[in-house]
This record gives structure tokens, sequence and C-alpha cells, in this order.
């Protein structure tokens, strides 16, 4: 198998922006795209401003952070991905969306080319039938913000090579995280957990348990975590909130991980979170 040198990463927001940031920062060159160019130089420039704030804050040095901004390049279409010897796809957590990029993916790579996911709950097994090389198709799944974060959920899916599982596993490695490796079952590790956590907390606020602060610092002060289940979920969108309960919902059919009515109305008002300035608290700009 190629030996993976440098990358693709579709999708310039958020989760791909930290992608991209982590690789160039281990060494890899990357090939950032997303809908247009526009979109994918708009990404850089949100990667180029968070190096520079770690300049700021003396964390790295210049120099380091034009070694890094160097090796990351905005492209405006995935035609240009053909090439890589792995993409990587950081897309909106949306089903019918990420099965048409991995059609177009696969019509577009080499075909050594592996193809991994950043998806946080769909089959990986599901996206690979969309492609003609399911043995190249696995999970990567990162954590937000990825490069502070160390961990990445590798999952096989059910047609997933060893040699496609032991060349991702290894270039995690290489980024610097620490991969766990989970089975192909819906909301993989951390989210089958997690997310199910967030969404009582928003039943436990629709009921009138207690109001969100008071949620939020009982779970701080009582159990320690670093940050409440509501802000959490702000922090994380509530719309992926919603998308990963609706897929363990779906997939294990049980009445537990019916998603929160609350959750629901808030995703259907637009209050996604931080990120929309609104969600259980309000956020300046």
């Amino acid at each position: 198998m190629k030996q993976i040198t440098y990358i693709g990463v579709v999708g310039a927001g958020q989760m791909g922006c930290g992608i991209a940031q982590t690789a160039a920062s281990a060494g890899f060159n990357v090939l950032i795209t997303d809908r247009d160019l526009n979109t994918a130089r708009s990404g850089v420039e949100m990667i180029e401003k968070r190096l520079s704030n770690q300049v700021t804050r003396e964390k790295i040095s210049e120099k380091q952070r034009q070694e890094v901004t160097s090796r990351i390049e905005a492209v405006g279409n995935i035609h240009a991905l053909a090439d890589c010897p792995l993409v990587i796809e950081a897309a909106t957590e949306n089903q019918s969306l990420k099965l048409e990029l991995f059609r177009q993916l696969d019509q577009t790579c080499q075909p050594a080319t592996i193809l991994a996911s950043n998806t946080s709950s769909i089959s990986i097994t599901s996206i690979a039938a969309a492609t003609e090389r399911p043995e190249k198709v696995i999970g990567m799944h990162f954590f937000n913000p990825v490069p502070a974060m160390a961990l990445v959920e590798v999952i096989k899916g059910l047609a997933t090579s060893s040699a496609t599982f032991e060349a991702v596993h290894e270039f995690a490695e290489q980024m610097g995280k620490t991969p766990v490796v989970s089975h192909d079952k819906a909301g993989f590790i951390v989210n089958r957990l997690l997310i199910p956590m967030l969404n009582e907390a928003c039943f436990a606020l629709e009921e009138g348990v207690a109001s969100i602060e008071d949620i939020d610092s009982a779970m701080q002060l009582g159990c320690g975590h670093p940050m409440g289940p509501l802000t959490l979920a702000d922090f994380i969108g509530l719309d992926t909130c919603l998308a990963i309960m609706e897929v363990l919902h779906t997939e294990l059919g049980e009445d537990k991980y019916r998603p929160s009515p609350l959750l629901r109305q808030y995703v259907t008002a637009g209050w996604l979170g931080r990120k929309a300035g609104r969600g259980f608290y309000r956020y300046n700009s």
C-alpha cells in the first residue's frame, strides 16, 4: 500500500480545518476542499488565525506557524484530491450528503486511495456500500477541537481490509493521536455513551427537574465533568446531537434513545448552540 505522505480533507468547517491543521503540524501536506474554492480558502484563513493566536500566546514560534501553513493548500473541488493516498471526509453529519460524497470520491480518486469518514455515528458499512472499494473505506472519528483532543476512533466497516485498517491506525499515531478501535455499531464508543447523557439532560430540563445552570453545575461539581452537559451540547452543536440520537434510535430501536422533544424544538428554531450564537445559552459573536 502506498505510504501516506499527504492527505485530502473534504470539508473546511470546524472539524475539517482541525484535521488539516493537525495533519500539517505533524508534517503531512494537506489539500482541503469544500463546496467551492472560496469556502476552502476561508477554512485555511481560519487555520492561519488559530496558528497566529498560538504564536501570540507563545505556544509555537513564527517559524513553526509558517511551516504548518505552507503545508496546507485550498483547492476548488474533490477532483484535485484524485492522487491523495488518503482522503478524509469531514462534511456535515448528514447521511445522504456523505453517501453522495463517497460516490463522487470513489469515481474520482485513484483505486489505491483510502477513503475515511469523520462521521460521529453513521454506519461505515453503509458508507462503504456507496463505493466500488468497500475494502478501502474506514471511519476516523476525531473529536473537537481536533488539535487539542488526543482521541480518534478508528472504525472498520464489514468489508474494511486489514491493510486499510493498519495504514489508518498508523497514520493516526503519526498525527500524534491515540487511536481506539470500535466495531461498526451505532454511535461507536464515545457517542454511544455521551450523547444519550446529553439527551437525558434535555429531558431533565424539559421536565422541570432543574434549571439549565443547576443541571450543568450539578454534573460539574458532582461528577467532576469539565463542563456541564447542556454547555457541552451547545459546544458540539444541537443539530449534531439530534442527528446522533436519531441514528441511535433508528439503529438500536429502543425507546431510551428517543430524542428529547426539547432538543428537536431547539434545532427547528435554529438554536444550534455556540456556532449559531444561541442554544441553551446565548453567546456573543
